[in-house]
C-alpha cells in the first residue's frame, strides 16, 4: 500500500503567524487566549478567545484577491502558500490534475453569513441569503487555493465540527492511494463574531471565566468549558515515492493510521466512539498501543467530556502508560482548524523528539489518571503520535502519524 506523508507545513495561529514563531511559542508555553476584542464581549457570558493579531492581508496577498474573499478565506490562503513553499512545491512544475485540494469546514461561515445578513437588512433584500453564503463558503478555502494555484485535480471539504481536519487528512491520503500525488489538506477557521458567539452559547461548552490563565483547563479539576479561537494550519499530503521523485526537501512523517467513529445516540447507554476510533486507526496503521510515544488529546475541558476522553485513553494504553499532551490550551479550540494544528504540532515534535506542555493546568480532576505533561516541554524519543479530534454532536476522529527514514 502506497505511504502518505506530509512534506509541508503552513501555520497561522493566535499564538504564531508562522509555523517558526508558533513552534517557538509552544515551545515557551507562551498562551494567547485574553479578552476577546474582535467585537465588544462584554453583553455575553463568554469573554474569552484565542485571536490572531497582527495578521495583514494586504501584506501577503495580491490586492485583487481582498475585496473578494473575508478573514478566514485570507488566512487559509497565506498557510497554503506557506505549505507549499516549505514543500518546494512550484505548483507551475507540475501536473495540474496531479494536484488537489481537501480542507475541513465547521464555523467560519457565521462571519461571512454575518456580513450578508448586515448587507441584506441595509440594502433591502439584494444579497443572498445567509443559507447560501453558508453553502458557499464550506466550498470558498477549497476553492480559492484551487484557483490561485492551479490546483485542478481531486478537491473537496469535510464537514465535521472539530474533528473535521482530521477527516480531511483521511480523506486527502485516500486520495493520494487513488492516484492523486500531491493534496493540499488541513483546515483554517474560527467563528470570532457576534452571530457565531451566540450561536455557541447554547452548547454549555465555554468557558465563562474572564482570568485567561484559568479559561481553558482540561483535565484540570477547575475545567469550566472550553475558550473558542481562529487560525488552523495547511498541510502538503504527498505519495511517498512521488515526493521522492520529485525531490522532496523533507518528510516530516508519514499519514499511518486514520479512523472515524460516530458517538451512539444519547440515551441509548452505549458507549462514546472515541476508544474505537482509536482501535481503528491502530489497526489501520498495524501498530500495537504499546507504539505510540504520545498522545495529542482532544481536550474539551468539559468535565464529562474530559472523563471520558480520559477513560477512552487508559482503555486502549493502560492508565498512565503514554505521555499525553493539550497544547491548545495556548490557543484555545479553533473549530476545523484545531485537529491540523495538532497535527502541525505533533509533526514538529516528532522532529525535535519533545513534548510540548499543556498550560495552566495543575490538579487532575478526579477520575483522571493520565501522564499529563504538564508546564513545560519534556524531551523524548518520539517515532510514532496519535492525535485524537471530536466534534459536537458525536464526531471521533484519531490520526496516527510516524516517522520515515530516509
Amino acid at each position: 500500500m502506497t505511504a502518505t506523508v506530509i512534506t509541508g507545513l503552513g501555520v497561522l495561529a493566535p499564538n504564531g503567524l508562522d509555523t517558526a514563531d508558533y513552534w517557538s511559542s509552544v515551545l515557551a508555553g507562551r498562551s494567547a487566549i485574553r479578552r476577546l476584542s474582535h467585537f465588544d464581549p462584554s453583553r455575553y457570558p463568554a469573554v474569552l478567545a484565542g485571536e490572531i493579531h497582527g495578521f495583514d492581508a494586504a501584506a501577503r496577498l495580491p490586492s485583487r484577491l481582498l475585496p473578494q474573499t473575508d478573514r478566514m478565506t485570507r488566512l487559509a490562503l497565506v498557510a497554503a502558500d506557506a505549505a507549499l513553499a516549505d514543500a518546494g512545491v512550484v505548483p507551475a512544475e507540475l501536473p495540474e490534475y496531479g494536484m488537489g485540494v481537501v480542507t475541513a469546514s465547521a464555523s467560519g461561515g457565521f462571519e461571512f453569513g454575518q456580513n450578508e445578513l448586515q448587507n441584506l437588512w441595509s440594502r433591502g433584500g439584494e444579497h443572498v441569503s445567509a443559507y447560501q453564503s453558508f453553502a458557499w463558503f464550506y466550498a470558498v478555502n477549497t476553492g480559492q487555493i484551487s484557483i490561485r494555484h492551479g490546483l485542478r485535480g481531486h478537491s473537496g471539504v469535510l464537514v465535521g465540527e472539530q474533528a473535521g481536519g482530521l477527516d480531511a487528512l483521511g480523506q486527502a491520503r485516500r486520495q493520494n492511494r487513488n492516484g492523486t500525488p500531491l493534496v493540499v489538506t488541513g483546515g483554517v477557521d474560527g467563528s470570532l463574531c457576534p452571530w457565531g458567539w451566540v450561536a455557541q452559547l447554547p452548547s454549555g461548552r465555554l468557558s465563562h471565566s474572564t482570568d485567561p490563565a484559568a479559561g481553558f483547563l482540561p483535565f484540570d479539576e477547575r475545567a469550566c468549558g472550553h475558550v473558542p479561537g481562529e487560525g488552523g494550519a495547511i498541510l502538503i499530503a504527498e505519495e511517498l515515492t512521488a515526493a521522492r521523485r520529485r525531490g522532496a526537501r523533507q518528510v516530516y512523517g508519514e499519514v499511518a493510521g486514520y479512523a472515524s467513529t460516530f458517538d451512539p445516540a444519547p440515551g441509548t447507554g452505549g458507549e462514546p466512539g472515541l476508544r474505537r476510533a482509536i482501535t481503528l486507526a491502530l489497526a489501520d496503521a498495524d501498530l500495537t498501543a504499546d507504539a505510540v510515544d504520545v498522545v495529542f488529546a482532544d481536550a474539551a475541558g468539559v468535565a464529562e467530556l474530559d472523563l471520558a476522553e480520559a477513560e477512552a485513553i487508559d482503555a486502549v494504553f493502560g492508565p498512565g502508560a503514554v505521555p499525553v499532551t493539550a497544547p491548545k490550551t495556548m490557543t484555545g479550540r479553533l473549530y476545523s482548524g484545531g485537529a491540523p494544528l495538532d497535527l502541525a504540532t505533533a509533526l514538529l515534535a516528532l522532529r525535535h523528539g519533545v513534548i510540548p506542555p499543556t498550560v495552566n493546568v495543575r490538579t487532575p480532576a478526579p477520575g483522571i489518571d493520565l501522564d499529563l505533561v504538564l508546564a513545560q516541554p519534556r524531551p523524548a524519543t518520539l517515532r510514532t503520535a496519535l492525535v485524537l479530534a471530536r466534534g459536537y454532536g458525536g464526531f471521533n476522529s484519531a490520526v496516527l502519524l510516524r516517522t520515515v527514514d530516509h
